[in-house]
């Protein structure tokens, strides 16, 4: 019986992962392990979700990292790739994905909502990719995916904030992913729609039981995107065959944003 050899395109590679304890994150994590990557898990407040991926990412055999660290506050950053450089001292990939926000109309948001909202979706990654640059150049270049969001385009109910955020955040992937790029370091962004997470699922519960299925009505592929996919994504944009891929956003919705209303 012949045997099927086993492909780790990431074997041996160290992936940062931030906001990786749950959902997105999480998946993309479990991801890259799968794929024979080492794997930094950062969270901010959830310690519990957080170690159970990092368990799930040494019974792959990979080593895993797992880092508390508040993206909204600088020395938290610098915690986080300090802490990096000290044990693992390089980088391969830098997966930025924590967010936060506060969904309000914009004549109803605070000062206090605005600044936390941008500090940790768009601040924390021009900073955490300043301090992941010099650990990629260890290794002769790396990859940098940032998740986004369509509401950075289109207008969502009370989402003025998170989208101007994930604006501001394409925009820093087309800065970076010009001037990283004799650096030998790809950036670039995913922008997921409707994810069904188990947090999606159970404000569904609570607020509209509809809000699910109408969606998937609306998605010409036919269902949501799942976290799975998002990984499968974000895999492939830090993969060799994406090395031409530079400064793009991709649209990761099933075609949901497609048809005019």
């Amino acid at each position: 019986m012949l045997k099927m050899s086993v492909t780790l395109p990431f074997l041996e590679k160290n992936i940062l992962v931030t906001g990786s304890g749950r959902g997105i994150g999480r998946a993309i994590a479990l991801r890259f392990a799968e794929l024979g990557a080492n794997v930094v898990i950062n969270y901010h407040r959830n310690e519990t979700p957080a170690q159970e991926v990092a368990n799930q990412i040494r019974e792959m055999g990979r080593k895993v990292l797992v880092i508390r660290a508040n993206l909204a506050k600088p020395e938290d950053i610098d915690l986080l790739f300090d802490s990096i450089e000290q044990e693992w001292g390089s980088l391969d990939g830098f997966i930025s994905n924590a967010a936060s926000g506060f969904n309000r109309p914009a004549l109803q948001q605070k000062v206090t909502g605005w600044d936390w909202t941008m500090n940790v979706n768009a601040r924390a990654f021009l900073f955490a990719t300043q301090r992941a640059v010099p650990l990629m150049e260890k290794r002769g270049g790396g990859s940098i995916v940032a998740i986004s969001s369509p509401g950075s385009h289109r207008v969502l109910p009370d989402y003025v904030a998170v989208g101007a955020s994930k604006a501001a955040l394409e925009a820093l992937t087309r800065y970076l992913a010009v001037e990283l790029a004799p650096k030998n370091i790809v950036v670039n962004a995913v922008a997921p729609g409707l994810v069904l997470t188990d947090a999606l699922q159970h404000f569904a519960s609570l607020s509209n039981p509809e809000t699910i299925p109408h969606a998937i009505a609306q998605t010409p592929a036919g269902r949501l995107v799942t976290p799975e996919d998002v990984a499968g994504v974000v895999a492939f944009l830090c993969s060799p065959e994406a090395f031409m891929i530079r400064g793009q956003v991709i649209i990761l919705d099933g075609g949901y944003t497609l048809p005019v209303p």
